[in-house]
């Protein structure tokens, strides 16, 4: 296995992000990872990415990219519930919260040369590494639940499954929706 680092999307790694997404035609139909972000009158004003270009530019959009050399070969979106307020099934979410975490990881994304190689756990790592680096905190997610023996579209699992949050050290909390769970973690500062 080649040797793989993190890092940040910033404005810096901003072109091999957008290199991954547009050789993947802007990912999940055209998100560009920005369906979670709010704003959608300038989403559908600039497109997805440059959207989310801005979003980078104004400290709101987060992400751990995994790089093989130069190229950005997945990515794992992260950020505050102001930034990414967009969650599936969130009156449901929000109705069992008692108290909200600072951070979620909403979104997922491995380029198809790169996938069932383990590159997702490396980016929710990378994430979670992140995340210590900014000053710790609970963490949330809303992994995909898919039922054994059933094939399902990647794009239905673009916040993969609770086995691979289990394996990072997340815990399930409860279900929301019929394909949806909530699990959490807490992340000590670095």
């Amino acid at each position: 296995m080649t040797a793989h680092e993190i890092r940040a999307l910033t404005l810096e790694t901003y072109p091999a992000w957008l290199a991954l997404a547009e050789k993947h035609n802007g990912v999940w139909g055209g998100c560009y990872c920005s369906y979670f972000h709010d704003d959608t009158t300038t989403k559908a004003d600039a497109g997805g990415a440059l959207f989310k270009k801005r979003m980078i530019e104004e400290g709101i959009a987060h992400a751990a990219l995994v790089f093989e050399g130069e190229q950005a070969i997945a990515w794992c979106e992260y950020g505050s519930p102001a930034e990414l307020p967009r969650i599936y099934h969130r009156k449901e979410y929000d109705a069992g919260e008692a108290h909200p975490a600072p951070w979620r990881i909403t979104c997922f994304f491995v380029d198809r040369d790169h996938r069932r190689q383990g590159v997702a756990l490396e980016a929710l790592r990378g994430a979670l590494d992140l995340i210590a680096q900014a000053g710790g905190g609970e963490v949330v997610s809303f992994p995909n639940i898919v039922e054994p023996g059933k094939r399902v579209s990647a794009s239905f699992l673009h916040n993969v499954t609770p086995g691979m949050f289990e394996e990072a050290g997340f815990t399930f909390e409860r279900r929301i929706g019929k394909n949806k769970t909530v699990m959490r973690k807490v992340v000590l500062p670095a």
